[in-house]
């Protein structure tokens, strides 16, 4: 039945990424437990935990060179762009923004399965083409397979993916070798892009976010409610928290979304700033074992997956403590491994297990011949 696995000793699983998902999970759980009572999150987030664990490992057993075939890529991406065009008929509304997908009581948000499918996309593409990336027609045709489902997302509108969505795509062109002229070109594109999302696709309460990153205290009893609390929470941690189970902010109900938007802030409540340490510690050595792997490489194309998904996790990482420490708007992005949610947690997972399966057979590739593969000139 399971012929398909290879042997365990084949697996040679890399812990040091894998062994610090685990305590970021943990606190994750621990934020959202009540304690005193059933805890609807804490009971479903723990399931969810479980079941990517289970995909990761399987996952990891797979030979993914398949996925260097175009058309296999194409196959991933279109039906996922489907759906997420089809949600402005079917989706599940939440928190204001169409971009659910439900069956009984599970709900899906595919847009966040599209960030791993559009970095296999520009993987493939930039292996190929690495060299000639001085070409603006590269840079192009690369950004029209992220424009479309960025637009697609920000219509839902779900600002915080749509965000993720184009960090990927300008991160893996910044990586691929852009001209500085291109460079500059890009990021007229992005105020360009800003200015037409502004005045006609950003619903009112998104730009209200902008206006109170703009000015913190202008409204802090309605539309600057949450970010003024998170921020207080924050500050509130001290050196070593106030105790789990004791932040009276995320407790009490005074910090909205604590157990997804605000799950930062909400830990940092209770450990401080020694648990925020810890944290930050456990990502980085998140981080540093994706690059490490992905140096590793078989291809160019192993290469350049790793470096979009070390490129989206820290996208995440960087913007959701950005927006509950008062430095960022909120959009509503939810941590790493930590904030609640299958959705995210599934995909997070599934990049994991792609990456760790390209590791397998990547360990046996010759170094020198990796080191004629490499990315941009010598």
């Amino acid at each position: 039945m399971f012929a398909w696995l290879q042997k365990k000793s084949d697996l040679n699983l890399d812990w040091w990424l894998l062994l610090p998902t685990i305590p970021l999970a943990c606190f994750g759980l621990i934020t959202m437990n009540r304690f005193t009572s059933q805890s609807y999150y804490f009971d479903r987030q723990l399931s969810w935990v479980f079941f990517s664990y289970a995909l990761v490992l399987i996952l990891a057993c797979l030979d993914w060179r398949f996925l260097r075939k175009s058309w296999v890529l194409i196959g991933l991406y279109l039906p996922v762009l489907f759906v997420l065009v089809s949600l402005f008929l079917i989706g599940h509304i939440a928190k204001g923004a169409q971009s659910w997908l439900s069956f009984g009581g599970l709900s899906l948000q595919p847009a966040d399965f599209m960030k791993i499918i559009l970095i296999l996309i520009l993987a493939k593409y930039f292996s190929k083409r690495h060299i000639e990336i001085a070409n603006i027609r590269h840079i192009i045709i690369s950004g029209v397979y992220a424009l479309v489902p960025f637009v697609a997302i920000l219509l839902q509108p779900d600002l915080g993916s749509a965000v993720i969505i184009f960090s990927i795509w300008l991160g893996m062109v910044l990586v691929s070798g852009i001209s500085k002229k291109h460079l500059l070109l890009v990021f007229g594109a992005v105020f360009l892009v800003s200015a037409v999302a502004w005045f006609a696709v950003l619903a009112p309460y998104q730009k209200d976010r902008v206006r109170n990153f703009i000015y913190p205290l202008a409204d802090i009893h309605k539309t600057g409610y949450n970010a003024f609390q998170s921020t207080v929470a924050v500050g509130s941690g001290g050196w070593f928290g106030k105790g789990v189970g004791y932040g009276t902010q995320s407790r009490l109900k005074f910090l909205p979304e604590y157990q997804t938007d605000f799950v930062f802030a909400a830990f940092a409540e209770e450990w401080g700033l020694f648990g925020v340490l810890i944290l930050f510690s456990l990502f980085g050595l998140i981080i540093w074992r994706i690059l490490a792997t992905a140096m590793i490489g078989a291809s160019n194309f192993e290469v350049l997956f790793g470096l979009g998904l070390a490129i989206m996790f820290m996208a995440h990482f960087i913007i959701h403590v950005g927006m509950n420490i008062g430095i960022l708007p909120v959009t509503g992005l939810p941590m790493p491994f930590m904030s609640y949610g299958g959705s995210h947690l599934f995909a997070e997972f599934f990049g994991l297990g792609i990456l760790l399966g390209m590791r397998r057979y990547s360990l046996a590739f010759h170094k020198d011949d990796v080191k004629n593969e490499f990315i941009g000139p010598q």
